[in-house]
């Protein structure tokens, strides 16, 4: 008795057409991304910012520093104006980004603080910076020699002081009369402040020291 394979049974596949969508989907759209004068509707943003007598001397003399950082990068038109003692600033339409006006106006304004061009210029290129102003009466009322001795206090001998401070807070102090402005991050700022505000009441300046070394230490030890 012979046992015979068992015959294939052929399947004839068809092919599966795809199922129409119902709602097809419009594609998507891909707008351009706006410039500086189509954000303000076309029209021309401007800032202005006053020069103290006493900045017009550094003003010219560095003239050219300030001058080539705003209009060749960040494409911002600046000028003097000599009648109104204002160095005024406007946007162009080929501003890449509206914030550079600002950027532009912050650091201007840096350097008529009495800050240095290469210090100033550090608000073009981070976001992260900001100034701070405050007055030594802001602290403590002080009057007549009482009140040059904390500025005395708050620059040491040649300077020592200040500089230990700004090279352990990463940032930078500009001691004009009674005022106070530094620039730096937030965190670092707060540091310096607080730093000064202990010599502006009378800390010896090697206690102080002491906290600011604990205190960037600990900064240290987070990041």
């Amino acid at each position: 008795m012979s046992i015979k394979a068992p015959a294939t049974m052929e399947v004839e596949t068809m092919p599966c057409e795809p199922k129409p969508e119902l709602n097809p989907l419009p594609p998507k759209p891909v707008f351009k991304p706006l410039k500086a004068h189509e954000m303000s509707d076309g029209r021309v943003q401007f800032r202005k910012v006053s020069v103290p007598p006493h900045r017009y001397s550094p003003l010219k003399k560095y003239w050219m520093d300030i001058y080539t950082p705003i209009y060749e990068q960040m494409k911002v038109d600046i000028r003097m104006n000599l009648k109104a003692r204002k160095v005024e600033l406007k946007t162009r339409p080929d501003t890449p980004d509206i914030s550079n006006l600002q950027k532009c106006t912050d650091f201007v304004q840096a350097f008529m603080m009495g800050f240095d061009v290469p210090d100033a210029i550090a608000l073009l290129r981070l976001d992260e910076l900001y100034v701070e102003s405050f007055e030594i009466k802001d602290v403590k009322t002080l009057r007549g020699e009482h009140l040059s001795r904390a500025i005395g206090r708050l620059s040491g001998k040649g300077g020592k002081t200040k500089f230990a401070i700004e090279n352990a807070t990463k940032t930078r102090i500009v001691i004009a009369d009674t005022k106070i402005h530094i620039l730096g991050s937030f965190a670092n700022i707060k540091i310096a402040r607080d730093s000064l505000c202990n010599l502006i009441l009378g800390s010896p300046a090697g206690k102080v020291y002491s906290k600011l070394r604990q205190v960037t230490a600990r900064l240290a030890e987070r990041f």
